[in-house]
């Protein structure tokens, strides 16, 4: 990864992305309006049913000063992401997936606050981000004006508290690339839910702070096929149970960590056993209940006292209570919550 002075990488992982990859960089060049200095790199991850491979071609024929394109074999979300940041140039990192896109209004106010900054620049900019659930006409917004300073540097000191529908994902965070190398971030390769690891491991290198109130990323939510699809998310349990215990061993083998950060990630992680839990009750089969007992007994081999810090906080006991009716009860309350939060 070498700085050529850009200022902003996109990265766009493509896989079979044909039917929409061109709402997602037609969203990213209109960065051309603000700025000449910004890249996007289109990963076509082994594409073989469409023409993903030909449309990004044409892009690279037609605006060659921004465009890159990789084509290689089918190694996943992670690997694509992978790729895209070994030939980035730019000092800070926005990944995008094929299917969603940037709002063009909140994309202008970003750059140009990051054309702004000088020698003081932050580690990790936020933004909003819009479930575009094309279910629903109303779109549920997740926004931080009560968690954190507004157009101002800060550290996680200065933060509050994060309800239950805010959290740090890829869709929202804008990575400083020196903060992804430092963390030597690698994603692995052919697996789901990579992106859980994308936020989450470079946040203890975070020092600085920046949040803009802007509802930049447009998350887009209705493919049968998409990865949230509960159905889906069951069948790839195993893999939901590989990223619980990475999580994990990141958070506990971290050598310094604010406070406050360390916090935060608890929760992200709590919430990642949660989700994890009552996926596993939802399958309901024997197999499934096994599986469900193995990982919070592996958890407390692992770190017997984040495991208490966990399992014994009201919402590990709550998902770990026993009985056909307190299970019903959370799966009850967790499509609720679904719903809520707007990702179902």
């Amino acid at each position: 990864m070498n700085n050529k002075n850009k200022l902003i990488t996109f990265i766009i992982p493509c896989f079979n992305s044909a039917d929409y990859m061109e709402r997602c960089v037609d969203s990213c060049l209109n960065s051309m309006e603000v700025t000449d200095r910004f890249e996007i790199v289109i990963v076509d991850d082994g594409s073989e049913k469409d023409n993903t491979y030909e449309i990004a071609l044409d892009y690279k024929k037609r605006y060659p000063e921004f465009i890159k394109i990789i084509h290689k074999e089918n190694g996943g979300h992670g690997s694509a992401i992978n790729y895209g940041l070994e030939v980035s140039e730019g000092e800070y990192i926005k990944v995008v997936d094929s299917d969603d896109w940037l709002d063009k209004a909140a994309l202008f106010k970003v750059i140009n606050t990051l054309k702004r900054f000088k020698k003081k620049k932050p580690d990790m900019f936020i933004t909003n981000f819009v479930y575009e659930n094309q279910k629903k006409y109303h779109k549920k917004r997740v926004h931080f004006e009560n968690v954190f300073p507004l157009r101002a540097f800060f550290k996680w000191e200065n933060i509050g508290v994060f309800l239950v529908d805010q959290y740090l994902l890829m869709h929202n965070v804008i990575y400083k690339r020196s903060v992804l190398e430092e963390c030597e971030l690698k994603l692995p390769e052919n697996m789901f839910y990579v992106d859980n690891i994308y936020v989450f491991q470079p946040l203890p290198y975070v020092k600085t702070l920046y949040y803009d109130n802007v509802n930049l990323y447009r998350y887009f939510i209705g493919r049968e096929d998409q990865s949230i699809n509960e159905e889906i998310m069951i069948r790839r349990i195993d893999q939901h149970i590989y990223i619980c215990k990475t999580l994990t061993d990141l958070l506990i083998d971290v050598p310094r960590i604010d406070k406050k950060c360390e916090r935060y990630m608890f929760k992200y992680l709590s919430i990642m056993y949660q989700i994890a839990t009552i996926l596993l009750i939802v399958g309901g089969t024997p197999e499934h209940m096994e599986k469900k007992k193995g990982l919070w007994k592996w958890f407390k081999e692992r770190d017997p006292k984040l495991y208490a810090r966990m399992r014994f906080h009201p919402f590990g006991i709550i998902i770990n209570l026993p009985g056909q009716s307190a299970r019903k009860m959370l799966i009850k309350a967790y499509h609720g919550l679904g719903k809520y939060i707007g990702f179902n």
